[in-house]
């Protein structure tokens, strides 16, 4: 059937919105349908808008948020502390570092409270983590129910390396891989990661190809 151009234009000037499937499936889902986008919607939509004042007073924000938060949650974290020494013994770290994916695809080092086992990727193959990760320690568990695990992010907001919202960095091994893979998936990079995003907020514990496509689209969204 031809496409209905007069119906559409009859439509418009009788006052009635006409929306492009794009936009009314992200208004509608809060998410970006990339099974349906083209490089089009990147170069001529509404959104991607950067401005120096913009990004200025969100690292103002940050930094002020950061500082705070970390005065705010200083006992706990000497608790959680503790609480691996305890469970874990005095000679295992308390806390573990790895590298991630920032701003522009630059790779920064990620500092988390340790929740797994020291042991659990003993073969040295990086591996997804999962909801019910057997290697996660009984003390581990609980800071991952209650995001204890995450606090020590604050230092990385404050280094710059990371935002408090903005799309969660992922290891350079998995990036490589998901870049091939998944369509825009680079584009993600072009705001820094944060300690949470949108995609956390719509979307359940992720740890496959599958998981990390649904997720870009709410990042996506974020993005835009």
């Amino acid at each position: 059937k031809d496409f209905p151009l007069q119906d559409l234009l009859d439509c418009r000037l009788e006052g009635i919105e006409v929306s492009d499937l794009l936009p009314f499936l992200e208004r509608e889902t809060g998410k970006v349908q990339l099974d349906v986008m083209n490089p089009s919607w990147f170069i001529f939509s509404d959104g991607f808008k950067r401005s120096g004042f913009g990004d200025v007073s969100k690292r103002v924000f940050d930094i002020l948020a950061a500082s705070l938060l970390l005065i705010i949650f200083l006992p706990i974290m000497v608790f959680v502390y503790l609480g691996i020494k305890i469970s874990e013994g005095l000679k295992n770290p308390a806390f573990y570092s790895q590298r991630r994916v920032g701003l522009n695809g630059d790779v920064f080092v990620i500092r988390k409270f340790r929740s797994m086992s020291v042991d659990a990727e003993k073969d040295g193959k990086p591996q997804w983590a999962t909801s019910n990760d057997s290697r996660v320690t009984k003390f581990g568990n609980f800071l991952r129910v209650t995001r204890c695990d995450e606090l020590p992010q604050l230092f990385n907001v404050l280094a710059g390396d990371m935002s408090f919202v903005g799309p969660r960095p992922e290891r350079p091994e998995f990036v490589s891989h998901l870049n091939e893979v998944i369509p825009y998936y680079r584009e993600r990079h072009c705001v820094k990661p944060g300690i949470t995003g949108w995609a956390q907020l719509c979307y359940p514990y992720g740890s496959s190809e599958k998981d990390a496509m649904e997720k870009l689209k709410f990042d996506m969204y974020y993005v835009k």
